[in-house]
């Protein structure tokens, strides 16, 4: 015993037999991993990470992204707070990964590359919403994937990928959007840009 310390040390925790522990740091690799192959020339996009903290990759062969300008987040989430923001869509969107464009007021849930044919109906029904499905043929910009904290002149994790192609639900997009149409309907005139109180999105059972 020594310096007064009277507690006795822990012995160190063995995971129980075939359980494999993947710790954050492993995740986060795995993710940027997956991310990569994206685009043609990954160490081109882990090049303009390093430099830009942003790389252009593809859309439509990993994945997609559903485009939502902020007042419709705003509307349902009832804030403008953009780490209140941060934390609603993680809950909305049963954590799904979105990305946070600060600077245009737009989030995009990234979703599986074959939203823009399987949802054809909803995509066009949401343009009119300004909501935009970018798919095969477009590029995003997408963050490193540790920039996960609010920045108002740059992109960031709104919601961080938590493992490897795990992305947003379609259904749970689609109800929040169709919430966000909802609730600017029902804002007056002469209060719009005010986001109404109401309760938060949640999907249902």
């Amino acid at each position: 015993m020594s310096g007064g310390n009277s507690f006795p040390a822990l012995e160190p925790v063995e995971p129980e037999p075939g359980v494999r522990v993947h710790t954050a740091a492993d995740r986060r690799l795995a993710v940027e991993h997956w991310l990569l192959a994206a685009h043609q020339e990954p160490k081109q996009a882990r090049a303009e990470w390093a430099e830009h903290g942003v790389a252009l990759l593809r859309l439509g062969t990993l994945f997609s992204a559903v485009r939502i300008p902020g007042r419709l987040i705003q509307a349902v989430a009832t804030t403008t707070d953009p780490r209140e923001l941060d934390a609603f869509l993680e809950d909305a969107l049963d954590g799904g990964p979105v990305i946070s464009d600060p600077g245009g007021n737009r989030y995009y849930a990234l979703v599986p590359a074959s939203v823009p044919r399987t949802w054809r109906a909803a995509v066009d029904d949401w343009s009119t919403q300004n909501v935009d499905v970018l798919g095969r043929g477009t590029y995003l910009g997408v963050p490193r994937v540790d920039a996960v904290e609010y920045r108002p002149l740059g992109t960031y994790w709104s919601v961080p990928m938590p493992s490897a192609a795990v992305l947003c639900p379609p259904l749970t997009v689609a109800r929040l959007i169709a919430a966000g149409v909802h609730q600017l309907a029902e804002i007056p005139e002469e209060t719009e840009g005010e986001p109404p109180r109401l309760a938060l999105l949640r999907p249902e059972p």
